[in-house]
């Protein structure tokens, strides 16, 4: 790709690699809705645009199971 082109979508490896989380932790969001992707042939995509929403958003806190 040149230098002038924008890139507009990156694979489910390369949206993990950009959050600072596991391929996994992208397919569970993309799963539940919470991180738009889209299909393209036998592949799935990540727009750009969607990870700059994704992180815009304010997120719910994970609930921490502690050992009793």
């Amino acid at each position: 790709m040149g230098k002038d082109q924008k890139v507009l979508a990156v694979s489910m490896e390369e949206a993990a690699r950009l959050l600072g989380v596991s391929p996994r932790t992208v397919a569970n969001l993309a799963r539940a809705n919470r991180l738009t992707s889209r299909r393209i042939g036998r592949r799935r995509v990540i727009t750009v645009s969607a990870l700059d929403d994704f992180l815009r958003k304010d997120h719910p806190a994970q609930k921490v199971h502690a050992a009793v």
